[in-house]
């Protein structure tokens, strides 16, 4: 009876629909263990850089110096030194035109900080979707096979003439592993998008704080050299 009632017996004996099914929630439960992985090295590596970022800014070096080491660095730029990049570039650019305020210069600062910070954002966002929706639709995807095995379970059981256990429980079995494995990609999925959520949300708080201090010594700098 265990050989019969096999995880593997029980998907090869399912009808057609139920084998789609279980075929959909292991793809479903494979690429959301793909994006767990992927999201988490990212986010760590998004963390590192910022302490790293920071410990440079905060450290007493020349905004000049910072600016010209980050800038070589070319397209590897990610994260807060990307910010820090594209605000002081703007206020170097801005702040050489002699017609142009203090107020204006760190505005326009402060706009490209804030649109390389979205787009910083997006890329720290890119993935989690997918987990919010395997995490929502897996177990309704279950739910479905769980539906379309009993249902075929009482129809072949209406079909004979005495019931029994034997006769029941494959087809009650092909359901419950239908549901067990909705149950499986789905609970995952939502622990890693609210873990990894939770950690963009710190993330941007941090850009915005720096881009916060940032401005403020932009614009310290910026009347400074205005009355200078």
């Amino acid at each position: 009876m265990k050989a019969e009632l096999s995880i593997w017996s029980l998907f090869v004996n399912a009808s057609l629909i139920v084998q789609m099914i279980m075929l959909l929630l292991a793809s479903i439960s494979i690429g959301s263990w793909w994006v767990i992985a992927k999201k988490y090295m990212v986010l760590e590596a998004a963390k590192n850089a910022i302490d790293q970022f920071e410990d440079d800014f905060w450290s007493g070096i020349d905004l000049a110096s910072l600016y010209a080491r980050i800038q070589r660095q070319g397209e590897e730029v990610r994260g807060m030194e990307a910010i820090f990049l594209a605000g002081f570039q703007e206020f170097l650019r801005l702040r050489s035109q002699p017609t142009v305020d203090p107020e204006s210069v760190v505005s326009g600062a402060q706009r490209a900080m804030r649109a390389t910070g979205s787009r910083e954002l997006d890329e720290l966002d890119m993935y989690l979707p997918l987990l919010a929706t395997a995490g929502s639709t897996s177990p309704y995807i279950g739910l479905f096979g769980t539906v379309w095995g009993i249902m075929n379970a009482f129809i072949a059981l209406g079909a004979t003439q005495q019931a029994t256990l034997a006769q029941v429980a494959p087809g009650i079995a092909e359901a419950l592993i239908a549901t067990a494995m909705g149950l499986f990609a789905a609970i995952p999925a939502v622990i890693a998008y609210n873990r990894y959520a939770h950690d963009v949300d710190r993330l941007a708080n941090r850009y915005e704080t720096f881009m916060e201090e940032f401005s403020n010594i932009l614009q310290r700098q910026s009347y400074s050299l205005r009355r200078g």
